[in-house]
């Protein structure tokens, strides 16, 4: 049993690292991949500083705006991309998506369970909010079939209510969202339902949330079978310096219905300025890779860590990695509330300040969210967030650097053993 005492945690922290390392030579290996993936699509497009100019008005024919959409499309093996500033958040980004490209009368089935809380208001399953998809006559349904032992027969059978017709769009997510314990998809996973949804239904699209999940393997979905993907760039595309927006990438026709959704039909992805973000937008694709390759890591010294002083955690410390995300299971809402405050702490902005569970939009129960953040909810950003609801689990992501977070991992440890903040049990 660990005693709590500072030398001991920080001996912990040492004995975790020096368990992970040849896990961490592996992420560095994927992070070197996706590095040269980047850099080539910055030279292909021959990019240059002209690229940053600032535009107003309209932005019609923006030709730098025009080379973000290429160097995304081609990072992301797509064959178009859009990346826009006036998509808010990733839920922005996949409406746009879900919106362009159902019709009524059509389906739409998320194969992977649950969706995320935001999206459930979007599809129109927990209210009656005007404008839903259930609203406008798209009809729904969901099962899960992330359950990697599933032989082939058994994932044909189990897609085979879900995607038969009158589904147009199947949708997975990749992340395991508030979902504590289910199992982030690998692209292997993916290309395996993939496979399966054409199978079924040839004519079925698949949408990918892909948000948390960029840069963490050496490909992306849309090499693995995905019609379409969406993200936020204030999680790992944006590399930190981003300071808002989201993307689609996939088949051009499906971009440019997600297009027609963000701005209006005829107008598409023609206009839309990028408010003179152009140079934070693609240095932060560049640093991406390496950021993320930190941010996972650190996932894994998070899993290592806690897992040895008795915590329940998904994923374990030496699992690959599909997202950046961790997951810390509390048990109780006093003990998760104390972890989320301890770690705010050690923030480098709003350190001072003391969360408390509040109403979000778009979440069905009350959030705890840790988020001393440079730029306002980035989630590449050290940070972590909980619904108040069982099992009291704590979402950790992100970490611009791997160096913060063992800092902030030593702090919140011995917070965690005092009076302050205690969420460690003995």
């Amino acid at each position: 049993m660990h005693t709590g005492s500072s030398v001991e945690m920080e001996a912990l922290i040492d004995s975790a690292e020096q368990a992970l390392l040849p896990f961490h030579k592996q992420v560095d290996s994927i992070a070197l991949v996706n590095q040269r993936r980047v850099l080539d699509a910055f030279r292909r497009k021959r990019l240059t500083e002209e690229f940053f100019a600032e535009r107003t008005g309209y932005g019609m024919h923006d030709a730098a705006r025009e080379a973000i959409d290429d160097i995304f499309a081609s990072v992301f093996s797509a064959e178009a991309a859009a990346v826009r500033m006036q998509m808010v958040s990733g839920t922005h980004a996949l409406a746009c998506a879900l919106f362009g490209n159902l019709s009524p009368g059509q389906r739409l089935a998320c194969v992977t369970g649950q969706p995320y809380d935001t999206l459930e208001q979007v599809i129109g399953q927990v209210s009656s909010e005007p404008g839903s998809l259930r609203s406008l006559g798209i009809e729904y349904i969901q099962g899960d079939v992330t359950d990697g032992n599933l032989g082939e027969q058994a994932l044909l059978s189990a897609l085979a209510r879900l995607v038969e017709p009158p589904t147009a769009l199947a949708y997975i997510q990749k992340s395991c969202g508030y979902s504590f314990g289910r199992r982030t998809l690998s692209n292997c996973d993916i290309a395996r339902i993939a496979k399966a949804v054409r199978q079924i239904n040839p004519e079925c699209e698949i949408l990918v949330d892909n948000c948390y999940g960029e840069f963490v393997e050496d490909s992306e979905p849309l090499s693995a079978g995905a019609s379409l993907i969406a993200g936020s760039l204030i999680k790992n595309p944006g590399g930190g310096l981003a300071i808002t927006g989201g993307y689609v990438a996939g088949k051009k026709l499906l971009v440019d219905r997600a297009l027609n959704r963000l701005t209006a039909p005829g107008i598409g992805g023609h206009l839309g300025l990028t408010f003179n973000q152009n140079r934070l937008l693609l240095q932060g694709l560049f640093l991406a890779p390496s950021v993320v390759a930190g941010a996972v890591k650190g996932a894994m010294l998070i899993a290592y860590v806690f897992s040895e002083l008795g915590f329940e955690v998904s994923p374990q410390p030496f699992e690959m990695r599909g997202d950046i995300i961790q997951s810390i299971k509390f048990g109780e809402p006093e003990r998760l509330i104390n972890f989320l405050k301890a770690l705010q702490r050690f923030s480098p902005v709003n350190a001072h300040v003391v969360p408390e569970p509040a109403n979000m939009p778009g979440y069905g129960d009350q959030v705890v969210m840790a988020g001393g953040t440079f730029v306002e909810g980035s989630t590449i950003e050290l940070s972590a967030d909980g619904p108040l609801r069982p099992p009291y689990a704590a979402f950790v992501q992100g970490g611009l650097s791997y160096l913060h977070l063992k800092c902030a991992l030593s702090g919140v440890l011995a917070l965690g053993n005092s009076g302050d903040y205690p969420f460690i049990k003995g």
